[in-house]
């Protein structure tokens, strides 16, 4: 399995600030839970990372 594998498998993706002053990533699909806690800058990395890679995406989108 890899990025471009598709799997028909539902998720539920939540994303916000944890008490503990950390940003949560919450993945929930079926009976597995997965919280990802990651410290602010890093997921001001992750963001940055998720905007190049849409960046990218596009402009596959448009070469097709």
């Amino acid at each position: 399995m890899g990025i471009n594998t598709e799997r028909d498998i539902e998720a539920n993706l939540q994303i916000g600030p944890t008490d503990q002053a950390m940003v949560r990533i919450f993945v929930a699909a079926g009976d597995a839970e997965i919280p990802m806690d990651f410290e602010p800058e890093e997921a001001e990395e992750i963001a940055e990372e998720i905007r190049a890679a849409a960046a990218a995406a596009r402009k596959m989108k448009g070469r097709r």
